[in-house]
């Protein structure tokens, strides 16, 4: 049994807020350690599901287990021997799905794996004994382990398991394709599959790799597409890639296209549709939100994909790169106004320190630096705001009693350099600090770095993590308030009371906000920080909510693998 109880202080910062007792903790004993193939160190980010008294949770090593949904005591455990020698850029696993008595995973090396419920035997009757091969049947197969993961939970679609996947991104133009395929959830026979790309092109991914999220009232599947490869140079992929960075609706029947929205044509940021969509109402009529790493968020009818509040195509800074035909426009909401800033000049540079200041500003009369969307270039540029967002892969929640949808998002601004080919070694050799990778079969390599002080500080001013909400019925921004003192990643859940609660951000705890104001209403310890989303569950009349605590890259916090359960008083 790996049931470890730790009796951790609460400190609560309104008396009208909501009052939590920890009820357990669940260790899974995991590895922290990288696999042999390199690449990141296992991130412990899953949301459990809860079924008839049980919570089920799995991690990025293969671990799966079913827990005693108020004590956290184990009643089985098995582990899926994940291959130890890929190299995973996502070390990560974010939960499962259970359709009836059974559960469907996927994992970094690329399986699709049903568990009895029960028991946690593999399910004889689907696949190859209980799992599938993902990485067979590709139109542009991966060329090594760990470049094609499945890191979120498949969607569930009437009788069929529909699973993404997340891909490398910058190692060569023509990494592994990111279709996205539908399975018979009994037999696991395929059922469908989407071509993010046009057949004739030989580039990957437009993968999409954030979570998919199935309607049943509509009878509609949303898939948050990726970009195409490589992310930051796409000579290779001319046009605006439509499918890639888009919110996708698909009959979840056939896996036939029904409407298609584009977040940014021709993608050159690596701005992703990280964000899953979220379901919400719009004045009695079907919605759907959907946020991109530009900060922009899309509210969208959901059954015809037309903007609630309009769209404007406006005029952006195009390349200057030879052989880059980057789109002359890109989409603007014009509402909600953009959740993160969209330019920087001297006035925003604000590190205390002034030789760290003086260095930030010299850095920036380097950049080309006009503003979102401007291209990636070989004098570097800023790229406002950075890969990492924006809006993230923690997603929305829809605050329904109070009309709110409220956003975790970043403001972290990054540097990009485009490095002709034939320097590339040389470049990476120079500046170990960066990431520095080939984009093979293209005309330049590529490196990039968040645009910090020497101090190893962010150069603007903060908040670099912010909390905002957005009122749904006029799309007018409500609130925003400062979470944390660094980025975040990891998504907000709303409670049965209607309390939001997120951790999020690099510092050890839950916290809880009021929808309507953003008002923090407490703060609850946690072992380490918590990059994943919490959940609740109501059982014999008494709400838990349940988060895993397994911390952010060192030396941000450190690295562990706690699940931490909640009773909410």
């Amino acid at each position: 049994m790996r049931l470890h109880f730790l009796f951790l202080a609460a400190s609560i910062l309104s008396a009208q807020g909501p009052k939590l007792s920890q009820a357990w903790v669940y260790d899974t004993h995991d590895s922290l350690e990288a696999a042999k193939g390199g690449g990141a160190t296992p991130a412990l980010e899953v949301t459990p599901v809860y079924s008839k008294g049980r919570l089920y949770i799995s991690t990025p090593w293969g671990t799966v287990a079913a827990l005693e949904s108020t004590t956290g005591k184990e009643i089985w455990r098995i582990n899926l021997k994940i291959n130890p020698n890929g190299s995973y850029g996502d070390f990560t696993n974010r939960g499962l799905s259970l359709k009836g008595d059974k559960l469907y995973t996927g994992t970094v090396d690329g399986r699709l794996v049903c568990i009895e419920a029960n028991d946690g035997k593999l399910c004889p009757n689907f696949g190859n004994k209980g799992e599938i091969d993902l990485t067979k049947g590709l139109r542009h197969q991966p060329q090594y382990v760990g470049e094609y993961e499945v890191t979120s939970p498949p969607a569930i679609f009437r009788n069929v398991v529909i699973t993404g996947s997340a891909i490398a991104d910058n190692s060569r133009f023509n990494m592994a394709s990111g279709e996205v395929r539908a399975f018979d959830s009994n037999t696991g026979a395929l059922r469908w599959t989407f071509h993010p790309l046009d057949e004739s092109t030989q580039a990957g991914g437009a993968n999409t790799w954030s979570r998919i999220v199935a309607d049943e009232s509509t009878g509609l599947v949303f898939l948050p597409v990726g970009s195409a490869s490589p992310d930051y140079y796409g000579n290779k992929r001319p046009g605006d890639n439509r499918h890639a960075n888009s919110l996708v609706a698909l009959d979840g029947n056939t896996g036939k296209i029904i409407w298609t929205f584009q977040t940014v044509h021709h993608d050159i940021w690596d701005y992703d549709v990280a964000s899953p969509p979220e379901l919400y109402e719009h004045k009695g009529r079907k919605a759907i939100a959907v946020g991109s790493k530009t900060g922009h968020l899309f509210l969208l009818d959901r059954l015809t994909g037309k903007p609630i509040f309009g769209i404007e195509e406006r005029k952006v800074p195009v390349s200057d790169v030879p052989g880059e035909s980057s789109s002359p426009t890109q989409p603007f909401p014009l509402k909600p106004a953009p959740l993160v800033r969209h330019s920087i000049n001297e006035s925003d540079i604000a590190a205390t320190d002034p030789k760290d200041r003086q260095a930030c500003i010299a850095t920036l009369k380097t950049l080309r630096n006009e503003g979102i969307f401007t291209p990636p270039s070989e004098r570097g540029t800023l790229v406002i705001p950075g890969n990492i967002g924006g809006l993230h892969w923690g997603g929305l929640a829809w605050a329904k009693r109070d009309g709110i949808l409220i956003a975790p998002v970043n403001d972290l601004p990054a540097i990009i350099t485009l490095i002709p080919k034939s320097k590339f070694r040389e470049e990476r050799s120079k500046y170990p600090d960066r990431e520095t990778t080939e984009q093979k079969g293209t005309d330049f390599a590529m490196s990039r770095k968040f645009f910090t002080s020497p101090s190893g500080k962010p150069c603007v001013a903060p908040p670099w993590g912010s909390l905002v909400g957005i009122k749904a019925d006029t799309g007018e921004i409500a609130w925003k308030v400062q979470l944390g003192d660094w980025p975040n990643l990891g998504g907000p859940t709303i409670s049965s009371k209607g309390v939001l609660f997120i951790g999020a951000d690099f510092s050890p705890f839950l916290r809880a906000f009021d929808p309507r104001t953003g008002q923090q209403l407490g703060q609850w310890q946690l072992p380490t920080s918590a990059r994943a989303t919490p959940m609740t569950f109501i059982e014999d009349g008494k709400e838990f909510i349940v988060i895993s605590a397994g911390g952010h890259n060192a030396p941000m916090s450190k690295l562990d693998t706690k699940i931490v359960a909640f009773r909410i008083d």
